[in-house]
């Protein structure tokens, strides 16, 4: 149940970088496939975090200290480009044009779900 709702909260969350951001977009037809779209890439975008941003802040770990953590924006946003590219391999309407457009989406990103996080119960 909680990987679901985790789900929810990132669909919600590109859902609003899509409206706040150009060059973020979905171009699907109907509300329901957009939303599908959104639940699909919420799906590739939790899998990339959970699989690949361990690595890059274990190898990045010294960029992380020596800019206090700022180095974790460009890295955010490197893993949305890298969502991006993930659900246009599998014919997903999902893009990201370029960098600075997934900087300032990976922002919103993170806030909108901590956000909604807050909404949400922790069973720890």
């Amino acid at each position: 149940m909680k990987i679901l709702i985790r789900v929810l909260i990132n669909a919600v969350a590109l859902w609003v970088a899509t409206a706040l951001v150009d060059g973020i977009t979905v171009t699907s037809d109907t509300a329901a496939k957009r939303a599908g779209t959104l639940l699909a890439v919420a799906v590739i975008f939790g899998i990339v975090n959970a699989f690949i941003k361990p690595f890059i802040k274990v190898l990045g770990c010294a960029f992380y200290v020596l800019t206090l953590g700022l180095f974790a924006l460009f890295v955010n946003a490197a893993l949305l480009m890298l969502t991006s590219w993930a659900a246009g391999k599998l014919n997903l309407p999902f893009h990201v044009d370029w960098f600075w457009p997934a900087f300032w989406g990976a922002i919103i990103i993170g806030v909108v779900s901590w956000l909604l996080s807050l909404f949400v119960a922790d069973d720890d």
